[in-house]
């Protein structure tokens, strides 16, 4: 892993998804898959409840033994809820997802927006 870590400032767009997954894969090597999930949905949750082409910060960073994932949006009411999806629903599983697979995830309240974090275990 390359301990210098990954930001970037995008549009929260669908289609820059897959970008931002192989900068994480690239950044962080064999240990990136739960990384690359945790931005997957990060972003994602953005995308789908703040809305397409929202302005975010993406910072991912080794946090001690950790690997540390942060999305900061401009909206400082839509807030991630944590719902677990039933069999046949077609959404609703993304932040379960991220819940799962993250030793800890929180929301931190900004002068001008939030900052949904999440840190992973970063054994590589």
């Amino acid at each position: 892993m390359n301990d210098a870590g990954l930001e970037v400032d995008l549009l929260a767009l669908s289609k820059a998804v897959p970008e931002l997954r192989r900068a994480v894969r690239e950044r962080f090597g064999d240990i990136g898959g739960e990384v690359q999930l945790c931005v997957t949905e990060l972003v994602g949750n953005v995308v789908r409840h703040v809305g397409e082409g929202t302005p975010v910060s993406v910072r991912v960073a080794r946090a001690g033994a950790c690997i540390r994932v942060e999305v900061a949006d401009p909206d400082p009411c839509a807030w991630p809820v944590l719902l677990y999806a039933a069999g046949d629903d077609e959404s609703g599983r993304g932040l379960a997802l991220l819940d799962a697979v993250a030793l800890r995830w929180g929301v931190v309240q900004g002068e001008s927006g939030k900052t949904v974090w999440c840190e992973v275990g970063g054994e590589g």
